[in-house]
Formats: C-alpha cells, sequence, structure tokens
C-alpha cells in the first residue's frame, strides 16, 4: 500500500497490558457498550482446566434468529465442551427452554463478558465468533483459534483472513438457508480442540501472538511506523511556522 499512498501501518491497538507490557496502566479500553460480569466470568473461568473451554461472542449487534439460537445452544452441548456464551439480555429469551438448567456443569452464559480477560484466560481454548476486526485483532493478538462465523460487512473477509490466510481457525459452513446447523457447530469445536488440524492451528495462533508482540515492541514495526509518522508531523508544522528575522 504504500508504493500507492504514504501509508504506514499501526496496530494492534489493544491495551499494553496484553502485549508487551511497556505502559503498565494500559488495561482496558476505558469504555464498555455494556456492564462486563467480570467476577462472574472470571471466577468461572478460574474453575476450569486449561485450554478446555469455548467462548462464544457474536458482538454487540448481531441478531441470531430462533432457530439459529437453538442450532447453536445444541450445538454447544453436542460438544460436550465447557462454554462461556455470551448473549445479550435482549436475546436471552431466545435461549431454548431448560437449555442452561442442562447445561449448568459445563456451561456459562452472560450478558456480556471483559472480552480481553477472558481470551487471555488459560483456560480458554477456542473463540467462536462473528469475526468483527475488533474481537479478531484481541485473538489474533492473545493467540486464541477461532471458529469463523461471519454475519456482514467486513466479516467475510476477516473470516477468510482467519482461516486461509493466518491459517489460526476454520470457517463455519451454513446450511442452503443460512442457518449454521448444530452438527457443524460440534464439528468445528472439536476440530479445533482435538482434531487432526489443531496442533497446526494453534501453533500458528501463537506464532500470530508472538508477532503482534513483536510489531508494537520496541523498535517493532508498529513502533517504528508510529515514531516516524510523528516525526514526519513535527518537521511538517516546523516547516510551516512563520521564520522571524534575527
Amino acid at each position: 500500500m504504500s508504493t500507492l499512498r504514504p501509508i504506514k501501518t499501526i496496530g494492534p491497538t489493544i491495551p499494553f497490558k496484553y502485549l508487551d507490557k511497556r505502559v503498565e496502566d494500559d488495561s482496558d479500553y476505558g469504555i464498555h457498550l455494556f456492564k462486563p460480569e467480570m467476577d462472574i466470568c472470571v471466577n468461572w473461568l478460574n474453575s476450569k482446566q486449561t485450554g478446555s473451554v469455548v467462548y462464544v461472542s457474536f458482538g454487540s449487534l448481531a441478531t441470531l434468529g430462533g432457530d439459529q439460537m437453538e442450532h447453536l445452544a445444541l450445538g454447544l452441548k453436542r460438544s460436550e465442551r465447557n462454554f462461556l456464551w455470551v448473549v445479550r439480555e435482549t436475546e436471552q429469551k431466545k435461549i431454548p427452554a431448560n437449555f442452561m438448567e442442562e447445561t449448568s456443569e459445563k456451561g456459562l452464559v452472560v450478558a456480556w463478558s471483559p472480552q480481553l480477560q477472558v481470551l487471555a484466560h488459560e483456560a480458554v481454548g477456542c473463540f467462536m465468533s462473528h469475526c468483527g476486526w475488533n474481537s479478531t485483532m484481541e485473538a489474533l493478538s492473545l493467540g486464541v483459534p477461532m471458529v469463523a462465523v461471519p454475519h456482514w460487512i467486513d466479516q467475510p473477509t476477516n473470516a477468510k483472513f482467519i482461516a486461509d490466510e493466518w491459517q489460526m481457525g476454520i470457517r463455519a459452513e451454513v446450511d442452503e438457508k443460512g442457518i449454521l446447523r448444530e452438527e457443524e457447530i460440534e464439528r468445528c469445536i472439536r476440530e479445533i480442540m482435538e482434531g487432526d488440524a489443531s496442533e497446526d492451528i494453534k501453533r500458528n495462533a501463537v506464532k500470530w501472538k508472538r508477532l503482534t508482540v513483536e510489531a508494537v515492541s520496541e523498535g517493532g514495526s508498529s513502533d517504528t511506523n508510529i515514531t516516524e509518522f510523528i516525526a514526519e508531523l513535527a518537521a511538517k508544522d516546523h516547516v510551516s511556522q512563520p521564520q522571524t528575522e534575527a
């Protein structure tokens, strides 16, 4: 891109606590669309084994139909994995009756989560996501393998990168009616957590985590680009200042 436009790539721009820790008090974005259930999520994760939890969140805007919610619930149940599922309060009425009671030993459903803390937790082994850019960058930076379930706008492109370019996840396939069925959900979770491609996916996720830290660390590509950008702005400002006679 730099050959076409004077572009300098910066990022990922998540808090430094989760990257190279250079800025000690940079641990949060400082704003949340909804109140995260911090203690509930972290305490529950603390009770689970390393890499045993599927984290499921489709962001702040996506609205799933009743059929899709039922297939998602049944797929999580069929996977027989621990799961932390974020379902906004306005969507919780779509959860199948008795689902939370029937899966209480394996699952936790919350209205909103502290996503960075969740993804950084050692118990999380997989992230089922709508592939919004923020969620994608957070998973990439924290080395969490993904099941990509894109909906709209940039999400299919992000899913393409996740599955085919970065090879740190797989893309779930919908049926002819656009429904992600329970069998496919189970298949994707099992493939990420224990399947033939599991080790390669996990290895690639760790690789991208390392590369993101290198990029923002002192002397890395992001660090160098932003330093050069500031220097260029300062030089232009100096030139534009009126010169006074001695």
